[in-house]
């Protein structure tokens, strides 16, 4: 059973969230929260698998609320699920660098919201379709690359610097394995690794470190 919190200083939103949720048999809401303090403070207490947070909230936001979970140590079991109005929004990119497994427009179909919950859930990067590439490309288009990122991309491997451009491409382990033609437990090895050695909290910054250091870019397939 997947456990949810639901974060959104409208409560009509979250009682939609929660409608649409609870129709799945493997999901279950746990708790709710108006605003990004009490989200952390509900994370902590419930240790949800997914937290879904709309990102702009009045007082404390869903970027710091993001942040303060993925940099919690006893919370590193808990995904963070940013929910936008815009999905070409800033602040989308600014939270998944600080550790949100990714996002979802506030406008999608009910089956997409439930994909996406489990995906957060299994440990998947959540990118919504079509969308999150093209966030990221124009963004770390227009950043100036981070010298630490460089820094840490010189550290990979050459298996490990083909692997971050396929996880960037959104493919999960399975079809990485099949693309390098080596075995789903080495890709899923090798994506640890990576993660490791990049300092990544999930692959959804994976994806955004990527683009920084121009490992991929816009346009690469």
């Amino acid at each position: 059973m997947i456990s949810v919190l639901l974060a959104d200083d409208q409560s009509l939103v979250r009682a939609g969230l929660r409608a649409i949720l609870e129709t799945a048999p493997d999901i279950r809401v746990i708790g709710e929260a108006g605003d990004g303090a009490a989200a952390v403070a509900g994370a902590r207490q419930l240790r949800p698998d997914v937290v879904l947070m709309d990102i702009r909230m009045p007082g404390s936001d869903g970027l710091e609320a993001a942040c303060r979970i993925a940099t919690d140590d006893r919370l590193a079991a808990v995904h963070a699920v940013m929910l936008t109005t815009f999905d070409l929004d800033e602040y989308v990119l600014e939270a998944m660098r600080l550790g949100a497994a990714g996002f979802l427009v506030k406008n999608c179909e009910p089956e997409e919201l439930l994909r996406g919950v489990r995906a957060a859930a299994g440990g998947d990067a959540l990118l919504s379709p079509g969308v999150t590439r093209r966030l990221i490309a124009e963004y770390a288009a227009r950043a100036k690359r981070p010298p630490t990122v460089t820094a840490k991309i010189d550290t990979l491997t050459g298996r490990e610097r083909a692997v971050l451009a396929l996880v960037a491409t959104g493919l999960t382990n399975d079809e990485i394995a099949e693309r390098l033609e080596i075995s789903p437990l080495t890709a899923k090895t090798h994506v640890s690794r990576t993660m490791l050695k990049l300092g990544a909290h999930d692959r959804a910054q994976l994806v955004v470190i990527a683009y920084e250091s121009g490992t991929v870019r816009p346009g690469w397939s």
